[in-house]
């Protein structure tokens, strides 16, 4: 597997090398070179997306009567998790724990489809385009491809797709699959779930979309109002509306204070926290704002949670793109403990880190980035002989996928971490500027 390490020029003292930032500010904080963001423009939702939205809201679609999607995806969570455990309760009763924790629906709307192969150029992460920039006096760019110990070629890597493990590639999909998991809304059966949809209130805006016709057909019903609820996602202006004090920074709106400018750094440095080689920071040569994903695949070893109920066997083990709940690439095992990279953006309000929720702050996520291999004993478990038991949730076959090769993963016992104590502070400090919901200086 291949990681990416971008190294950014240090010039002009501000940001490590932002590729904007080669001029000196003329306030304190501001961004010396403001950009243009593109974002998607403001429109009156259709009757598809308010038919999804209405279904998105919908709890009487779960066996409980108290689950809907926006239970589990929250608006007022930037559509993640409300709650403050590692995964959400459903079933019939609501005491069933999920298998992973639940992922934000924000900024899914230029996700690729899932594949497994060379590279691909998106319009957030691009060589062409950062040559570019580079051209322009915008600082110098440099591309550093360092593959793991079971990378087969220079550029195959698993990419795209949602949920954890890609297993979906269109919001249509995704939204389908909670309807029917036993422990999330556990809607028992396709014709269980049309039938609550042909008597549901909304039922005449099926008719008006689709005719009456629709009702006729169980499965076309059940999978028109999956559309729907993927339609509402895409044009609810909320789920991608790019509005955190950092979006502001990049266009000249805002001002970041002393602390934040360390961590986007800190963030940006590949010799300190190196975030940026997969939570890509820099908008695209089109001036689409920046996902903070790279949507690529890693396995990084994050400890087990034994909170969680499928933890309690502990032959159990939750290997990503190969298993167990996605089955067609089990086969290809040096993907093995590979997830998804999430995007940043609004990730200081979770409360529920990595896939199985194990993090609980991001203050043990950058613990776990700056210990796990100078002192792994901060963050694994220690057995009764004193061992740490490092990468405790990934059988020791496939724990050669985990990434030793890109900072600041390639460290060693006794090295010097690659953050201090500030460093953490900083880089939270930037991340929080994530956030949407910013009001921008007039």
């Amino acid at each position: 597997m291949l990681r990416r390490t971008i190294v950014w020029s240090l010039g002009a003292g501000l940001l490590a090398g932002a590729v904007f930032a080669t001029e000196p500010q003329t306030l304190p904080g501001a961004n010396p070179k403001p950009v243009h963001l593109i974002r998607r423009p403001v429109a009156p939702l259709s009757a598809m997306a308010r038919l999804g939205r209405d279904i998105f809201f919908d709890a009487r679609l779960s066996s409980s009567g108290k689950i809907a999607c926006a239970s589990c995806h929250s608006p007022d969570h930037a559509y993640g998790p409300p709650n403050d455990g590692p995964v959400m309760l459903g079933g019939p009763d609501l005491t069933l724990q999920g298998a992973r924790a639940v992922p934000s629906l924000t900024y899914l709307e230029r996700q690729l489809d899932f594949s497994i192969g060379p590279e691909k150029e998106d319009e957030n992460d691009n060589v062409a385009g950062l040559a570019q920039q580079a051209e322009a006096g915008k600082g110098a760019v440099r591309f550093e491809k360092i593959a793991t110990q079971t990378a087969q070629s220079a550029n195959i890597v698993p990419q795209g797709g949602l949920f954890w493990d890609g297993r979906a590639d269109t919001l249509q999909i995704q939204a389908s699959g909670p309807l029917l998991d036993p422990r999330e809304m556990d809607g028992g059966s396709v014709e269980i779930i049309a039938e609550k949809l042909r008597n549901a209130p909304y039922a005449k805006k099926f008719a008006a979309l689709f005719g009456e016709r629709v009702f006729k057909d169980t499965k076309l019903l059940v999978t028109e109002a999956s559309f729907a609820v993927g339609r509402y996602q895409m044009e609810e202006p909320s789920f991608h509306s790019y509005t955190s004090k950092y979006d502001y920074w990049l266009e000249g709106k805002a001002r970041l204070s002393e602390a934040e400018l360390r961590g986007l750094r800190l963030f940006n440095d590949p010799q300190k926290a190196n975030c940026a080689g997969c939570h890509t920071s820099q908008p695209s040569r089109e001036g689409y704002p920046p996902r903070f994903t790279d949507t690529q695949y890693e396995a990084l070893g994050a400890p087990r949670n034994l909170a969680l109920t499928d933890t309690r066997n502990p032959n159990y083990y939750d290997l990503g793109v190969c298993g167990p709940i996605r089955k067609d690439v089990a086969l290809q095992t040096q993907f093995c403990g590979m997830f998804k990279t999430p995007s940043l953006r609004n990730t200081a309000i979770r409360h529920a880190y990595f896939h199985n929720g194990v993090f609980r702050t991001l203050q043990q996520v950058l613990d776990f980035y700056t210990f796990r291999d100078t002192n792994p004993e901060k963050v694994y478990p220690v057995d009764a002989d004193g061992k740490v038991q490092k990468y405790n949730d990934i059988p020791l076959q496939y724990q050669a996928n985990v990434d030793v090769a890109d900072p600041p993963f390639n460290r060693h016992r006794g090295d010097q971490p690659a953050m201090t104590p500030q460093d953490e502070t900083d880089i939270i400090a930037f991340l929080q500027t994530l956030n949407d919901g910013y009001s921008p200086e007039e």
